[in-house]
């Protein structure tokens, strides 16, 4: 083969995967929102739903489910338009059926009524427990509603110890399953105020900050967020508490259940589930400047994954807990889907 022959072979490939990228990105989407009761009278929670609109056929394998952590809810990070498009959209675009979930407590479910008393009158609401009887009402729900009998669960933070427990007790059920970001045993103690922990827990924007850049050396922090990134997330997230939202300055109310369940299981060598009970193939992933689940989690639960019928480890360069919304996004969106698809 001659080199202009080459070089006109190398332009049709390159050409090619242009145009297959914008068909991707062109894709029209089909988006559906609306509430599942929990398996609790009184709650409703919140999912939403986006797929190609012209999928007709739903099989295990294109369907998927995201749960997000102890703090703030699905939508505002797993569906979040940043640079025209959100993780939704992506795995969406590749012919999936996907669905994202808020917990009772979070975003545009039902707040449990001790949310609307002082947080100190009432024990910490929305333990792991509760939250897995959340996911499996939402579960059936998509299992029945597409006429399968398993499906793909991605879970971030404390969505992987939900996840994970669901995984774990309903194993027929799964058939992948990602923890991004994964909580295990912690080797430090939970810094917790003096006192009983109360009901739930108030986050400003500024504590929200702080939070996510917290062990990135300064040089590095520079650009880590893009422009205004950090602003749609804080936006669009403090929105969703409309009590909070009108606090002087605006805050956001987080159940303390998560809390109760680290201080008293996580990180008294007490795990919440058995790792060696999940066997769906599984994804672990995490970036390598993530405070709130160091890679110390990751590297003592891998191993432990003893019965899944693969499983997969990455680690992300220059990232944090919330690479989901950072320069480096794409790493997790591709990883995920390259385990997702094979």
């Amino acid at each position: 083969m001659n080199k202009l022959h080459l070089f006109f072979c190398l332009m049709l490939l390159q050409g090619y995967a242009l145009s297959a990228h914008s068909q991707t990105n062109d894709m029209k989407l089909m988006v559906e929102s609306y509430t599942v009761p929990a398996k609790d009278a009184g709650i409703e929670l919140y999912v939403r739903n986006k797929r190609p609109a012209d999928m007709k056929t739903f099989t295990p394998e294109r369907t998927l489910l995201y749960v997000h952590g102890a703090t703030y809810p699905s939508e505002t990070a797993f569906d979040l338009t940043l640079d025209g498009f959100s993780w939704m959209d992506y795995i969406a675009r590749h012919g999936y059926d996907v669905y994202l979930l808020d917990l009772r407590g979070y975003g545009r479910s039902t707040r449990p009524g001790e949310m609307d008393q002082p947080a100190k009158d009432n024990a910490p609401i929305v333990k792991t427990e509760t939250a897995v009887r959340d996911i499996e009402a939402v579960v059936e729900h998509i299992l029945q509603r597409r006429g399968i009998d398993k499906l793909n669960l991605l879970g971030w933070s404390w969505g992987t110890t939900t996840m994970g427990s669901y995984a774990a007790q309903h194993p027929q059920r799964v058939n992948k399953l990602v923890l991004y970001a994964p909580v295990w045993l912690r080797k430090e103690p939970l810094k917790l105020p003096p006192g009983p922990l109360p009901a739930y827990r108030t986050v400003t924007r500024e504590a929200a900050k702080q939070r996510w850049l917290a062990g990135v050396v300064p040089e590095k922090q520079q650009g880590l967020i893009p422009d205004g990134w950090f602003e749609a997330w804080a936006d669009a997230t403090f929105a969703t508490d409309p009590w909070g939202a009108q606090q002087n300055p605006a805050v956001l109310r987080a159940p303390n259940g998560v809390l109760d369940d680290i201080q008293n299981f996580w990180a008294a060598g007490k795990p919440k589930y058995d790792p060696a009970k999940i066997t769906a193939p599984t994804l672990i992933i995490h970036a390598e400047w993530d405070q709130d689940t160091p890679a110390y989690m990751s590297q003592a639960l891998f191993p432990l994954l003893t019965n899944a019928a693969i499983k997969r480890y990455i680690v992300i360069g220059e990232g944090t807990h919330s690479v989901i919304m950072e320069k480096n996004r794409m790493q997790l969106f591709k990883e995920t889907q390259l385990f997702l698809d094979k």
